[in-house]
């Protein structure tokens, strides 16, 4: 329904977080210039801002003086740029002819109306599924979408894998050299529920650091109900005034349950904050991309690098260690990943050889103890981060 005569006032503080939140999600170089459109609809509720590229759709609404309702559309991150910029004082749209006029206090834009005939429909939001707190879910996201790979090559390991049972989520994302699992707790619609997720990874990421509105506002995960979870193909998330949907990716996530170590024959736990800063000043003399070296032995590891030609560097920090004695290496980037993504202020890792993969988690209530065979059982925990090693050198 596009109007000849679209006219609305909005206060501009809340145009330029809906506006930004919207255009974050448009394409940089869409497929059809259409795409690059941010629709405005003002009606008698006042103003829906949305946009759309066929894998990503946004929804927003908020307040506004509605004059004439209707719908226009310009260039949706052209407008959040001239947003950002406006004094602060309300904001008013009208249409003249094929322009959008854009006033705030003595700032007048005049902005191309985008014909709408080509654009496609925005996905219906899929029925709601149970609900989350935000903060949680954005920090589990945040973790686990840390390992996912970008070789669009190999779509089923850029994605985040979601497993839902009943009332618990299970988050894992892969790119084959590291490995991330968080689980949850949830309100589900549907205590029965069993069902699995592909969303990608990137999206889902932005969508969940966008949507976290405050620490116990909760947000609703929408992807259907009863037997038609997923069956859409869209994976949704909706707060008071805001929807986002993702196309779902359609590939098998791999199987990951064997690639999980059960026992150990060391445990390390460490500061991160040192063990970060250690990490990014010795790998200052690592060749591109080179390992770096970790001793481990009881009471301190030795965190070594060295390029053919930057020369070498060498720092000891204090370390809980218990087992035998190892000499591990690891890509410094993949490792300050994982640290990144513990909360707790110590990791703690578990190792079986130099060329197995080993395992990041926070720190548990107690240090494991080993058995009678000297081995460590993995402790009960709800982030898991595995990190292949790299073959040390000689």
């Amino acid at each position: 329904m596009e109007s000849q005569n679209v006219s609305f006032r909005v206060a501009r503080e809340d145009l330029v977080t809906a506006v930004a939140w919207v255009a974050r999600n448009l394409p940089t170089k869409p497929t059809q210039p259409v795409l690059r459109a941010m629709l405005i609809t003002a009606d008698d509720e006042g103003l829906e801002l949305a946009g759309y590229d066929y894998e990503v759709s946004t929804r927003v609404r908020l307040s506004a003086e509605v004059s004439q309702p209707g719908r226009i559309a310009v260039a949706g991150k052209l407008l959040s740029e001239i947003t950002g910029t406006l004094p602060n004082k309300p904001v008013d749209f009208r249409i003249d002819g094929s322009k959008v006029l854009v006033t705030c206090g003595s700032s007048r834009f005049e902005l191309p109306s985008i014909p709408l005939d080509d654009y496609p429909s925005l996905p219906k939001l899929p029925e709601s599924t149970g609900s989350i707190n935000a903060k949680l879910f954005t920090e589990a996201v945040s973790q686990v979408a840390a390992a996912a790979g970008k070789d669009d090559s190999l779509p089923m390991l850029t994605g985040v894998n979601m497993e839902i049972t009943g009332n618990s989520i299970n988050l894992a994302a892969t790119d084959r050299f590291r490995l991330a699992l968080r689980t949850f707790e949830w309100d589900s619609k549907d205590p029965e529920l069993n069902a699995k997720l592909l969303i990608p990874a990137k999206t889902l990421l932005e969508n969940a650091r966008s949507l976290d509105t405050g620490i116990n506002d909760p947000i609703d995960i929408a992807v259907g109900t009863g037997e038609q979870v997923g069956r859409e193909g869209l994976f949704g998330i909706h707060t008071d005034n805001r929807e986002t949907t993702t196309r779902l990716l359609d590939a098998d996530f791999p199987n990951i349950a064997p690639l999980l170590p059960k026992e150990h024959t060391a445990m390390a736990s460490v500061e991160i904050s040192p063990l970060v800063d250690a990490i990014r000043r010795v790998s200052l003399v690592a060749d591109r991309n080179a390992q770096v070296i970790l001793q481990f032995s009881e009471g301190q590891v030795i965190l070594s690098a060295g390029g053919s030609d930057a020369g070498h560097a060498e720092e000891t920090l204090p370390c809980a260690f218990v087992g035998k004695d190892l000499t591990i290496a690891f890509n410094p980037g993949y490792l300050k990943d994982g640290l990144s993504v513990v909360p707790t202020p110590r990791a703690v890792f578990g190792f079986t050889e130099p060329s197995r993969p080993a395992i990041m988690i926070p720190e548990p209530e107690e240090f494991p103890e080993a058995d009678e065979r000297g081995v460590f059982q993995t402790p009960e925990t709800y982030f898991t981060y595995l990190l292949m090693p790299v073959r040390l050198p000689g």
